[in-house]
């Protein structure tokens, strides 16, 4: 049979036709997203937790379940991830006043969530901190049936301040989704930002002085290891808080990415051990909670990742 012109220009759309498919399959099967909720379970599958936790990752909202954001990413930046939405009642506040800081987590459905995991004996950590890494606070509101967080709260100068909402939810396939959300809280008055400390492996925490091990690496996950010791050089016990011995948050100075990493399940000899991955180069404060006699103390240290 004798090809035609209009034999031959068939043939070549299909062709075509044919490679846009092929094309779209493979980039399907090559970058077809997941659910969040399918990250974060698969990016967790290898990391031990204190027990009393959730399944749940730290750090980073895109669920690379690495805690520290590896991949370059942190949380904390937007306002809003994955259909869920921190909405605070109010972001202007007083200086020096004790006001009720109220807000609350809206979902897909636009509606206020009200059911949470429990992740280390709370179902929210509140973080608050001004924008020049000064002020730090580590609450736990209580929940109403409304879905109204609620929680005393000070800020001690004027300045704009972070709020970091901790906390993780079940999303429609059941899968629990941990996630970071921040807004900007204004306490109006004259601003006198405080310079970054220089950085130090040693902070002071009341009576007790902290030293850290360890260096924080870019895109590599290493250990830090902090050790409390008593003025006269004796090793305290340290006592479970919010079930693990320690708690660590990392704010990048900047933009103020967030980063929440929980310790290995026990001590090692005597030191509390992280693992963390910092996600870029630059300045960044740390600051470990721990619990001596009932007592809850914050180690503040600033770090430089090259």
């Amino acid at each position: 049979m004798t090809e035609t012109p209009t034999m031959r220009l068939a043939a070549m759309v299909g062709g075509v036709v044919l490679t846009l498919f092929a094309g779209y399959a493979l980039g399907r099967a090559v970058d077809a997203p997941t659910s969040l909720g399918t990250q974060v379970a698969a990016g967790s599958a290898d990391h031990t937790h204190p027990a009393g936790t959730a399944p749940h990752v730290h750090g980073s909202d895109t669920g690379t379940g690495t805690g520290s954001g590896a991949d370059g990413q942190v949380s904390g930046l937007s306002v809003s991830v994955a259909g869920y939405t921190l909405v605070p009642e109010q972001t202007q506040l007083p200086v020096g006043d004790e006001v009720d800081l109220r807000f609350r987590i809206v979902g897909p459905d636009q509606r206020a969530v009200t059911d949470f995991a429990v992740v280390h004996d709370k179902p929210m950590h509140l973080i608050v901190a001004r924008r020049d890494l000064t002020g730090f606070q580590h609450l736990h509101p209580e929940l109403a049936s409304d879905g109204t967080w609620s929680i005393p709260l000070r800020l001690t100068a004027p300045g704009v301040w972070r709020m970091y909402g901790d906390f993780t939810v079940t999303d429609p396939a059941g899968t629990p989704v941990a996630l970071t959300l921040g807004v900007d809280l204004v306490a109006a008055g004259d601003y006198q930002p405080v310079a970054l400390p220089a950085a130090s492996d040693t902070a002071q925490a009341g009576e007790f002085t902290v030293r850290m091990q360890g260096v924080p690496q870019r895109g590599v996950v290493a250990p830090l290891l902090f050790q409390v010791s008593a003025a006269d050089g004796a090793v305290p016990t340290l006592e479970p808080y919010l079930g693990a011995y320690g708690h660590l948050v990392a704010l990048r100075a900047g933009d103020l990415g967030y980063l929440h990493v929980h310790p290995e399940a026990e001590l090692v000899d005597g030191a509390v051990k992280f693992w963390l991955t910092a996600p870029s180069a630059g300045d960044y404060r740390l600051f470990l909670d721990f619990q001596v006699a009932g007592v809850v103390h914050t180690a503040e240290f600033t770090v430089t990742v090259s």
